[in-house]
């Protein structure tokens, strides 16, 4: 394999002119750097990005760890964040931790040993540690989606609660009076803030689930088959509900096929609501009502807000809170035998 040495001896020239051109560090002649140019094409020299990183202290390349790769929602942002940062002449290295604190951790003390210029965080669930592993790294970082006890750290999130809101409101307007909820982990921020929201918009409605709620409110693993399971749970419970509002579209898409299988129609006797707005859900039958996340946005505002630090351009940590959409399509549908109340058909 050609060395700089080789490069500069077909060219003629001193080592450290092949590397000003190398690294357009200074000035050279158009003359001298054709001849290095040509030298290079001609030996096939390939510089070595571990010494200009030295060199220049920065290696052009932004590390990811996200909780599941298998999960759409989180690929949709990756691929945002992938584009964001080829764009500006980054490369990103991408590491699932599979919602494990241990590899979170390897993945950190691997991707501080690459000298990763900055890093974009999707925390794993429960990782009491992660904060003071960061805080050791001496580099931006960004958090995406989940919040940690670091004030350091640069945020960008949406609103879970108010989406929370946003899905059981919904529900109570087509009529809806028994409403379950099928969560996510326990334990994860965002699924509790998404069940609060669940929580907050039964009280308005005078529909607190604090009597049975053990028949309302159920937990999966953010996955179809943990959505799966909830729902044919909830199927054989002695009054089922009515609508449900499930905390990811993941879970929701499994949620489907339960109801299919016990017989519940959707949306006919029952309606279902998701959260995420991946792009699988407009795809299944029914098309799933969800709350959407403006994803492509917090991809985006997740590499600005790196490269600001990065780049020494700012300074102070920044908190994002993005806010949700609802997205209504065919799984829900207006509780048998609910009329509207007068004032708005009139109102219509």
């Amino acid at each position: 394999m050609a060395t700089i040495k080789d490069v500069a001896l077909r060219a003629g020239v001193s080592v450290t002119t092949v590397s000003h051109v190398v690294n357009d560090t200074r000035h050279v002649s158009a003359k001298v750097r054709e001849r290095v140019e040509e030298a290079i094409r001609e030996l096939g020299y390939v510089p070595s990005a571990v010494a200009r990183s030295l060199k220049s202290n920065t290696t052009r390349t932004v590390g990811m760890l996200i909780p599941n790769s298998s999960n759409p929602y989180f690929a949709e942002i990756v691929r945002v964040v992938e584009d964001r940062c080829f764009g500006a002449g980054y490369t990103l290295v991408l590491c699932n931790t599979d919602d494990e604190p241990r590899r979170q951790s390897v993945y950190l003390q691997v991707l501080s040993e690459r000298r990763i210029d900055g890093l974009i965080v999707v925390s794993t669930g429960d990782d009491a540690s992660l904060a003071t592993l960061l805080r050791g790294l001496r580099m931006p970082v960004v958090l995406v989606d989940r919040e940690i006890d670091d004030p350091a750290c640069d945020l960008v999130e949406s609103a879970h609660m108010h989406g929370g809101l946003l899905a059981t409101r919904h529900l109570v307007s087509l009529g809806h009076t028994r409403i379950a909820c099928i969560g996510g982990p326990a334990g994860l921020a965002p699924s509790a803030q998404r069940i609060e929201g669940w929580r907050m918009a039964l009280a308005e409605a005078g529909l607190s689930p604090a009597a049975g709620a053990g028949e309302l409110l159920w937990h999966g693993g953010f996955t179809s088959q943990g959505g799966y399971e909830a729902m044919h749970a909830i199927a054989r419970t002695s009054s089922p509900p009515s609508a449900v509002f499930v905390c990811n579209d993941l879970m929701a898409i499994g949620a489907l096929r339960a109801a299919h299988e016990s017989g519940l129609r959707v949306p006919d006797g029952l309606s279902v609501v998701g959260f995420d707005d991946i792009e699988l859900s407009s795809f299944t039958s029914p098309p799933l009502t969800t709350v959407a996340q403006p994803k492509a946005r917090i991809g985006a505002l997740a590499v600005d807000m790196l490269l600001e630090r990065i780049d020494g351009r700012r300074h102070e940590p920044r908190k994002v809170m993005l806010q949700p959409e609802l997205h209504v399509r065919g799984s829900t549908a207006r509780h048998a035998g609910f009329s509207e109340p007068a004032a708005r058909r009139s109102a219509a």
